[in-house]
């Protein structure tokens, strides 16, 4: 004889819960025809080791899509609703059936199930921002490197102001720095797919754009011959830890470049078969690393240099 066992509910706006209390449950069968529920299974229950079942006609219709998870206590049953909403019982007599109670243990009223989801949207939403801030960092290069590409060119223009004495400050050291900047821009991180979205790429362009910050504005009031205090010391005082942070993060961008351009063979010079195979584009990238701080010594001597004849000026001037 076939037994009904025990099953607890309870619901939210778009599940039903069913809790069947069957221990050891064995060949469980689950499905779902129109708004009706068909369990079986074998196992230990009210009556003992037996067959259950029941069979439960919802109050809605309900997808027929089910899913259980069985323990070794009881079987768990997730049901969906066809369309979102609360109702005032399970099934669709009006007289609840002997063998159905409420699952206290995941029961809510409407108004604390509202707040539920409202409290896992907000999770959702901070979790989504967690994300996004992540992939943020890592897309740096596909969401500004048409605006790096425009202003790295245009700051070539930077050399020929320099020359011609249109902004007081050293030809060598401005074309140094225009001139590596466009290699790491254009060479280690435009022709190298594989670098688009390695974390280091949001270092080198915060780090240069962080400089440019103030040192810009400052070239712009000197045009007017007006000046910022302020923003004068910034101009003569940041570069301390930016610059040298600033080459930091684009030696790292060509370390982990190296490894590529040997797999890629990309820029390797090709040699006559007497001479062995073509020379690895990572060689000039070693040579380049050393340059990097001869570089960083020149530029931080002359900023050095402008540093203190510009406050050592403004000292006098005070006295």
């Amino acid at each position: 004889m076939t037994l009904t066992p025990l099953v607890y509910w309870a619901q939210r706006h778009e599940e039903i819960y069913l809790r069947v209390e069957l221990t050891d449950a064995q060949n469980i069968n689950v499905h779902v025809h129109g708004k009706v529920l068909h369990f079986r299974a074998q196992g230990h229950g009210a009556k003992g080791q037996n067959e259950y079942e029941f069979n439960l006609e919802f109050l809605l219709p309900v997808k027929p899509e089910v899913t259980f998870r069985s323990t070794q206590r009881q079987v768990n049953i997730t049901v969906w609703k066809e369309e979102r909403g609360w109702w005032e019982r399970p099934s669709a007599q009006e007289r609840k059936p002997v063998y159905l109670a409420p699952d206290f243990d995941r029961w809510l009223d409407e108004s604390d199930a509202e707040m539920e989801i409202q409290e896992k949207e907000i999770k959702r939403n901070k979790l989504r921002a967690s994300r996004h801030k992540e992939d943020s960092l890592y897309n740096t290069f596909h969401t500004v490197s048409d605006v790096m590409f425009f202003c790295q060119i245009l700051a070539a223009v930077e050399v020929l102001n320099a020359a011609f004495g249109v902004v007081r400050t050293g030809v060598i050291p401005t074309l140094i720095q225009v001139v590596g900047r466009n290699f790491i821009l254009f060479i280690i991180f435009g022709s190298l797919e594989e670098m688009h979205n390695q974390l280091v790429v949001f270092f080198v362009f915060y780090l240069w754009s962080a400089i440019e910050i103030f040192r810009y504005p400052f070239y712009m009031l000197g045009c007017f011959n007006a000046e910022w205090k302020i923003l004068t010391w910034l101009r003569y005082t940041v570069w301390i830890p930016l610059y040298p942070l600033g080459v930091i993060a684009e030696a790292v961008a060509v370390i982990q470049s190296i490894s590529i351009f040997d797999k890629t063979k990309l820029f390797s010079i090709p040699l006559p078969k007497a001479f062995g195979p073509a020379v690895s584009f990572s060689y000039f990238l070693y040579v380049y690393l050393i340059l990097m701080c001869l570089g960083l010594f020149l530029n931080l001597s002359h900023l050095y240099v402008q540093r203190k004849r510009r406050f050592g000026t403004m000292k006098r001037k005070a006295n």
